[in-house]
């Protein structure tokens, strides 16, 4: 079995809303922003091939299935569907994807199922041999959002999912589709029921840590739902994984994909063994 990182579709969005209620003056100092108060951030997915015989993709990116317009407002930086050419440059299409393993249904890591956008053509959901994983607590959410993050999910998505036949909503540590090669943890502080993957001594963070500077405890997103609740859920799950030797794998890092948990003499976390990208790691 093989882990590797694979980019998505890059964005640019707004720092004060990714930084929450730090002030720029120091977020500006881990994250340049743009004239328009920008910062880049990835969306990166993880591949295990060959894991007991299945390749499984973690996540899917934004992807290109906006329109025009919204791909501007988003900050969408291409227009092609980029994480399909990072499969193909591993030997891979989605065709070949067995699972894919979802940590929520927000746009920014659920659109990267549907093909790019054409006009005139109506959503369609790629991965057609994939059994998708979701939360089932999740899932429940993105049937019925709060208008707080209504604007967060892909109306056309839930019933694709339904209707392909290979949705499977996990409920505890484990799923069915992966058995014991995958492990759960569950968090509710970014969107009810988000659901992060471990997998060979890595944990995909999703929303619940972005990327290096969320590692910080008092650091969240103006888009978290409940931010003491995540800060909560943060410290604990920086706990166990440092005393585990887990490594953190990053989605919207635009500059780091994996690192490892640190924490100083003062009890604040960090990172260390910071590696761009991950490639071939059994």
């Amino acid at each position: 079995m093989q882990l590797r990182s694979l980019n998505g579709n890059t964005q640019k969005l707004d720092g004060g809303a990714m930084f929450g209620n730090a002030p720029k003056s120091m977020w500006s100092r881990w994250i340049e922003p743009d004239e328009s108060n920008r910062i880049p951030l990835a969306c990166r997915c993880l591949l295990a091939t060959d894991l007991e015989g299945r390749h499984v993709l973690f996540e899917t990116g934004i992807g290109a299935f906006f329109e025009p317009a919204l791909r501007e407002r988003y900050g969408v930086v291409e227009s092609r569907h980029v994480l399909l050419d990072s499969l193909a440059a591993v030997g891979l299409s989605h065709e070949d994807i067995d699972v894919v393993v979802l940590s929520h249904l927000h746009f920014d890591h659920a659109g990267g199922l549907l093909a790019a956008w054409e006009e005139g053509r109506a959503p369609r959901l790629l991965f057609p041999h994939a059994r998708f994983l979701v939360g089932a607590q999740h899932w429940q959410r993105a049937l019925k959002p709060h208008p707080r993050d209504r604007a967060s999910f892909i109306p056309e998505l839930h019933q694709l999912l339904e209707d392909s036949g290979r949705l499977e909503l996990v409920a505890g540590e484990y799923s069915q589709a992966l058995g014991r090669t995958v492990r759960f943890h569950f968090s509710d502080g970014h969107t009810p029921g988000l659901m992060l993957s471990e997998v060979a001594g890595v944990v995909f963070c999703a929303d619940l840590i972005p990327g290096r500077s969320w590692v910080h405890l008092p650091i969240t997103m103006g888009y978290d739902r409940f931010a003491e609740v995540l800060i909560d859920e943060k410290r604990a799950f920086l706990e166990d994984k440092l005393a585990r030797n887990v490594r953190l794998f990053f989605t919207h890092d635009h500059a780091c994909a994996v690192a490892r948990v640190t924490r100083d003499e003062r009890g604040r976390y960090g990172t260390a063994d910071e590696q761009p990208e991950l490639r071939g790691i059994a």
